[in-house]
């Protein structure tokens, strides 16, 4: 769906421990579950959608919508007197179709709350459309709905602090459609495979604004205090696109060509609109050029929400964003491609792959997740260089390779327990990859012709991965069969080993390759590079089976054979090169992950001069990343390293142009405890990047906690990110009740990545403060955590801190806490 695809990458990239992942992964539904060999079909279409008007207003002290809904629909094929609408948790009042401008009351029978199956007043024919009027109200909070690892919540319709009893909370109202919640704020066919145009009138407090799909096509006050807008969407989408919101926003309004593009903020994040989202037109007119297809929509809206129950979501010309995307100017020094421009920009394309052409059914979740993955890696290359989407590609392959039991499904999922799996690593990660060996195979030119095709042959109406192979086909006149069954309905990846053998007698280069997985045998094009004479002689080459070889005739031994060279394909790899081979890789091999792999080779052994010479030679790489990477590999215990490598450091933590080098070797040069660096250190207290603030306080704590923990204080007035970060690690490590208030509140602030990194040094001082009343405070927290992210596994991790604190408690004579902690783990152990 959505970003979703954004807490699955949280929680993949940062799970707190080895038995949190492997907790996690017990979660999942073991092979033999009975739901995992049901075939999914696509939903049998009795009953198409065509036009959806709906009149809503809301009730904030009950947490209530009241609507009023005129839905229009026609027989799919077959003659029908029948309608089945999903209808989740509501009071039906009253159904009706419309005739010559009257209601006629119709029988419906509403079933276990979830679906109301309505007799119709005629057989219709599917030359003929209907509208049946109903009259309901939604009551989202009392929905017992399920949620997931990817979205946890699943509601549809949420009451931000409508009361405004909770400080600095502002009161707002917000949908999400993704998968089938929609249907929770208002009676719909609830199934990506059902098109309909759109028409919401919202009733609101004057004071607030509204969004939703499409075009705001009128305003008017009203006499009690409210306003009632109206929004029409006039291009058809499916039922999960749908979105409202209602609150306090400051609107900046941009365009593209002659639309409007608008970004929606909290008031106090107002002045950072054009910081956050600034680049969105630009993105626009990238996708538009790249694809051949030119925005669809009437306008793109961007909302921040809090409360947020996923990552973000790309409602049809209005997409929803959790509010980590919020950030000020200078936290926005840092952000470079961070997780949320990535976000943007892949909800963006969503607008294309999702809500133009639409996946036909949660099976098919490819057509639109894999593909929205995949745009994050070339707006990253086209924006900041072939090494940036480089890096993005190998991270989202590398999240995909450590995703327990990811290599067990397949991508076109027709199997599965619950819809929501599906939003996973495979779909997201994998996926993009996926897409990008097959542009790298077919060449940019036939890859984007083959999208062009795609859009243009299904625009407005549903897709799956065979259209999706037939348009590829037709563009690039290859039988593409056999990538679509491996890739698509296949499962896995190849564990590729790759050695050499030199023959001096005959001059002959042999390059063994071997696949050592379980499961299907991989057909890998691939181009290798051979590097000889000073010269590089590219070959294009295929392995067929599980054990191949390649041979070439030389003019002398090899520097360099360089197999997969463009780096492309999605494998586990071990590759036998030499230290001296991996060097020659790094000066002379052209893309981002022919350096990394040297510089990982180097750091395995650093006692040759070999790795060394990569070491140092990469803390001045072109590329930020892998200085960063060469910085965190340096083992500056050893002479050979630290005596070449300290200058470097300290003059890229004075001078780099890119914040989190210099953060990276602050830190480094803060390991080596040397006071001599001191005054380095204090002067980049005084950056206005929060990373290399952060990084200089970590450093300054190391020599002198004491120093650090005064100029922490000094600090607390304005700190975000690594900086708060690094006080919290301070305070947790150093500080007692004095120091708790401020632990306290950042914690309940903290989002949820902030939340995983800080939960072992929060749980440390919980056990360790004076006051129970700081203790208990604390106990509380963690079981919130505990319960909120039992989903993500983190539930067993959190019961054994909460066990040390209930030791520790009862160690320090407070019955009282240790009594909360025991409480604490069974009510966590208890949450479903």
């Amino acid at each position: 769906m959505t970003d979703r695809k954004l807490i699955t990458r949280l929680m993949l990239s940062c799970a707190l421990t080895a038995a949190m992942a492997t907790a996690y992964a017990q979660q999942a539904p073991a092979p033999e579950d009975p739901a995992l060999k049901i075939y999914r079909a696509v939903p049998t279409k009795v009953n198409d959608l065509i036009h959806t008007k709906l009149d809503v207003r809301f009730d904030y002290k009950k947490r209530y919508l009241y609507g009023k809904e005129w839905v229009t629909l026609k027989p799919h094929f077959y003659p029908t007197d029948s309608l089945r609408l999903d209808a989740k948790g509501m009071d039906l009042k009253s159904i009706s179709v419309v005739k010559n401008g009257k209601n006629v009351p119709l029988k419906f029978k509403y079933e276990d709350s979830l679906s109301v199956a309505i007799k119709l007043d005629k057989v219709y024919q599917n030359n003929e459309n209907y509208t049946i009027y109903i009259d309901y109200t939604a009551k989202p909070n009392e929905l017992k709905a399920k949620g997931s690892a990817a979205i946890n919540d699943a509601k549809g319709l949420y009451f931000i602090n409508p009361d405004g009893t909770e400080k600095d909370k502002p009161t707002q109202i917000w949908t999400q459609g993704e998968t089938e919640s929609s249907s929770a704020w208002f009676p719909t066919i609830d199934k990506p495979s059902q098109k309909t145009t759109e028409e919401i009138t919202m009733t609101v407090p004057a004071k607030y604004v509204t969004l939703s799909n499409g075009k705001l096509v009128s305003q008017k006050a009203n006499a009690d205090g409210t306003r009632t807008d109206t929004w029409k969407q006039e291009l058809p989408h499916s039922p999960y696109l749908f979105m409202m919101a209602v609150g306090d926003f400051k609107i900046y309004k941009d365009k593209w060509k002659n639309k409007e593009v608008s970004y929606y903020l909290e008031p106090k994040y107002a002045p950072y609109a054009k910081e956050i989202f600034g680049f969105t037109p630009e993105v626009i007119d990238f996708y538009s050029k790249t694809l051949g297809v030119d925005y669809p929509w009437v306008k793109y809206s961007q909302i921040v929400v809090r409360d947020y129950v996923s990552g973000a979501m790309e409602n049809t010309s209005a997409t929803l964003h959790g509010d980590y995307v919020q950030a000020t100017k200078r936290e926005l020094l840092d952000a470079y491609f961070s997780t949320g421009q990535s976000t943007i920009v892949h909800e963006l394309f969503h607008q294309w792959f999702g809500d133009y052409v639409t996946a036909e059914s949660w099976s098919n979740l490819t057509v639109n997740e894999s593909f929205a993955n995949f745009s994050e890696t070339i707006w990253a290359e086209h924006k900041y260089g072939k090494d940036a989407g480089d890096d993005h590609n190998y991270a989202d392959m590398q999240s995909y390779l450590r995703s327990p039991g990811a290599n067990t499904k397949n991508l076109v999922r027709f199997y599965y327990g619950d819809k929501e799996e599906v939003f996973d690593a495979v779909t997201y990660q994998k996926g993009g990859r996926i897409l990008n060996m097959l542009r790298n195979y077919l060449g940019n030119a036939a890859f984007y012709k083959g999208l062009n095709i795609y859009l243009k042959t299904n625009a407005f109406k549903n897709g799956e991965a065979q259209q999706l192979r037939l348009a590829f086909e037709e563009a690039s006149g290859q039988d593409l069969n056999w990538y679509f069954n491996q890739w698509y309905y296949g499962a896995g990846h190849p564990i590729l080993n790759i050695s050499y053998k030199w023959n001096e007698a005959t001059k002959t280069e042999t390059v063994y390759l071997k696949q050592t997985q379980d499961g299907q045998t991989f057909k890998l094009p691939m181009a290798i590079d051979v590097y000889q004479g000073g010269k590089k002689v590219r070959y294009k080459a295929w392995m067929n089976n599980k054990v191949d070889s390649i041979s070439y005739q030389l003019a002398g031994k090899p520097d360099l054979v360089n197999v997969d060279a463009d780096k492309i394909l999605l494998t586990k790899k071990t590759d036998a090169k030499t230290i001296e081979e991996f060097s020659f890789q790094y000066f002379n091999a052209p893309n981002y992950l022919d350096r990394y792999e040297a510089i990982e080779a180097a750091a395995s052994d650093q006692t040759r001069k070999e790795a060394q010479k990569i070491l140092i030679a990469a803390l001045k790489d072109k590329y930020y990343g892998l200085r960063v990477k060469a910085i965190k590999a340096l083992n500056l215990t050893k002479d050979d390293i630290r005596n070449p490598a300290q200058p470097i450091l300290i003059s890229l933590a004075q001078t780099d142009d890119n914040t989190l080098v210099r953060a990276a070797a602050i830190s480094a040069l803060g390991k080596l405890k040397a006071s001599g660096n001191m005054n380095l250190f204090t002067q980049s207290l005084s950056s206005q990047s929060y990373a290399v603030q952060g990084a200089a306080l970590n450093a300054i704590a190391a020599l002198d906690p004491a120093k650090a923990m005064s100029l922490a204080k000094s600090l607390e007035k304005d700190n975000r990110a690594a900086l708060t970060s690094a006080i919290m690690n301070l305070y947790t490590t150093n500080g007692n009740d004095a120091e708790w208030p401020y632990v306290y509140q950042h914690f309940i602030d903290a989002g949820i990545q902030e939340k995983f990194n800080n939960l072992r040094g929060f749980a440390d001082m919980t056990a360790k403060v004076n006051k129970p009343e700081y203790a208990q405070q604390g106990i509380g927290q963690l079981k919130e955590a505990g319960i909120r992210f039992k989903v993500y596994g983190a539930a067993p991790f959190i019961v054994t801190q909460l066990e040390s604190i209930k030791t520790a408690r009862t160690a320090m004579k407070d019955d009282a806490s240790a009594k909360a902690a025991d409480d604490a783990i069974k009510a966590v152990n208890d949450a479903k």
